[in-house]
């Protein structure tokens, strides 16, 4: 006897839901709406995971007995994960089902999260993230694809702007629930929070997802040699953005050798896909302008997106010293906002263009990292307030009408390749965006610290002065030599331009993201009114 709800099911997603054809209704099923809606639960899940463990890095770091300088691979290895799986999540949809496929890396992506959390070493957690990014990374892809399968245009702005709540909203409030978690229960804890929504949703799509027959044929016809360069070529790339800054780039042979592996390995994968009868990928989807020049965008917003959230609990926690829980705290105020504003979106799509409003969105995005520029030692989280509040504001109005723009003119059966392309760029800018800022910090942090060492000198009254009164501080609490006081006053000014070089560093780095985001809004407007934009159909 069959499912009453799967007999209600969504019956237009075949073997391939990319190839299914626009909704002849108007209006989408009840039961579309559930998988749409847990769909975007794996979504969300998925793209959490790569920031929950940023504000507590050193708290994971000294539970399985690794350095900072290697720890950073916790976070690195999941993108990696993602970034390779992502391409690869409409091809394997079609060989395996895309109700199979689905279903089963979600189990894994639980599976995986909890290995995480009894892992006791780097090698180990290294697999694990690797493993959980793998399997979670399909997640974003297919939850995107079925926007644009199973939804009609006319309902796909709200069902983009449930999209955007889990590519801006969950990076922003990754590093709260983290902190609050590691805090309050112990770092392991950040793994478990995965298992109950992906098990809603893994019960929601599997009542609601169609069964389909495998098409284990189509392993023959797979684009294998695309795949594997691909698969070296991303993974040497994001292991050369991981390691360049610590190992000063290009002047370490081991970051040559694997750059050497990237550009030649990334070079025969575009050949390959440009001159294969059946891509991986469908690179000459990038002709088309609108696609062309919104997924330039979406990259530069993911350079943005994941690098703002890398550098502001960086920040507090170098310059500030904030331990995970306050960093959470301060970084919530860039993610509860967009909980209110992302669902209002839509309704502002219907009144106007969403170029115009991807456009204010990203220059709102970019001055909220222009408020940022002229940070002083004491800038900490009630300065960050009203910048963060700004800066939810622009990314709010984001994602969703930029999605819009750049698949608005995609048609039905490039929606899936269309979905692995820009979800895959925006991780991998986001990829790039966290190993240059990185580099940013370093490389300005030290220019400031000359600049500054220039000028603090003992042939200057002002320097004489502090010490003198630095020196006075030390002799009246507990230093009995004024020898040793002096040296202490002396250590205490070195100390206070290093870290006024940092702050000055880190302010740095928030030009260098508004710059980014400026360049993103530029592209937008290169970009045509979209056929199938929501203003459009009203």
């Amino acid at each position: 006897m069959s499912n009453p709800i799967q007999s209600a099911s969504i019956s237009a997603l075949p073997t391939s839901p990319a190839r299914s054809e626009p909704a002849a209704v108007d209006r989408a099923s009840l039961t579309t709406w559930i998988a749409v809606f847990a769909a975007m639960i794996g979504s969300f899940m998925a793209i959490l995971n790569i920031q929950i463990t940023n504000a507590s890095l050193l708290n994971i770091e000294g539970g399985i007995g690794t350095g900072v300088d290697n720890g950073s691979w916790i976070s690195t290895s999941y993108l990696i994960g993602e970034i390779v799986v992502i391409p690869l999540t409409d091809y394997l949809s079609r060989v395996f089902s895309f109700r199979r496929y689905m279903l089963a890396s979600a189990a894994l992506f639980a599976m995986f999260s909890v290995a995480c959390a009894f892992t006791h070493d780097l090698p180990s957690m290294i697999a694990m993230r690797g493993l959980q990014g793998f399997a979670g990374g399909v997640l974003i892809p297919m939850a995107f694809t079925l926007v644009l399968t199973k939804l009609p245009k006319t309902q796909q702005p709200v069902g983009l702007a449930v999209f955007a709540l889990s590519v801006t909203f969950a990076p922003a409030i990754g590093p709260t629930i983290g902190g609050y978690l590691t805090e309050n229960y112990g770092w392991r804890t950040i793994f478990f929070v995965n298992v109950i929504p992906t098990a809603v949703m893994v019960s929601a799509l599997y009542l609601t997802l169609e069964r389909q027959p495998m098409q284990l044929k189509l392993l023959k016809e797979g684009d294998w040699a695309g795949i594997f360069t691909m698969a070296i070529g991303l993974s040497a790339l994001q292991t050369v953005l991981e390691e360049g800054n610590k190992d000063d780039w290009f002047a370490s042979p081991f970051i040559q050798r694997l750059a050497v592996i990237a550009l030649v390995s990334l070079s025969l994968f575009i050949w390959i896909e440009l001159t294969a009868a059946k891509p991986l990928i469908r690179l000459r989807l990038l002709k088309q302008r609108n696609f062309g020049f919104g997924t330039i965008a979406v990259t530069l917003l993911g350079f943005a997106l994941f690098g703002s959230v890398y550098i502001l609990p960086a920040y507090l926690g170098q310059a500030q010293g904030y331990n995970a829980e306050q960093i959470g705290e301060v970084l919530a105020w860039t993610g509860l906002p967009q909980l209110i504003l992302i669902p209002l979106v839509p309704k502002l799509m219907q009144r106007f263009d969403s170029r115009y409003i991807a456009f204010t969105g990203l220059m709102i995005f970019a001055y909220s990292c222009f408020m940022n520029t002229a940070m002083s030692p004491d800038y900490s989280g009630d300065q960050l307030w009203i910048p963060n509040i700004v800066r939810a504001i622009g990314q709010a109005m984001v994602l969703t009408p930029l999605t819009s723009v750049t698949t608005g003119d995609t048609a039905p059966q490039d929606a899936a390749a269309a979905s692995g392309i820009s979800n895959m760029l925006r991780n991998l800018g986001g990829a790039i965006g966290t190993a240059v800022l990185a580099t940013v910090i370093t490389r300005r942090e030290q220019f400031h610290s000359n600049i500054i060492g220039q000028s603090v000198t003992l042939g200057r009254e002002e320097v004489r002065n502090r010490i003198a009164q630095s020196t006075d501080f030390f002799l009246a609490h507990g230093v009995p030599d004024p020898a040793a006081a002096r040296q202490q006053a002396i250590i205490a000014l070195g100390k206070a331009v290093k870290h006024q070089a940092l702050v000055m560093g880190f302010s740095d780095t928030f030009a260098v993201i508004g710059v980014v985001l400026v360049l993103a809004a530029m592209a937008v407007t290169l970009t045509r009114k979209a056929r199938g934009s929501a203003a459009g159909a009203h």
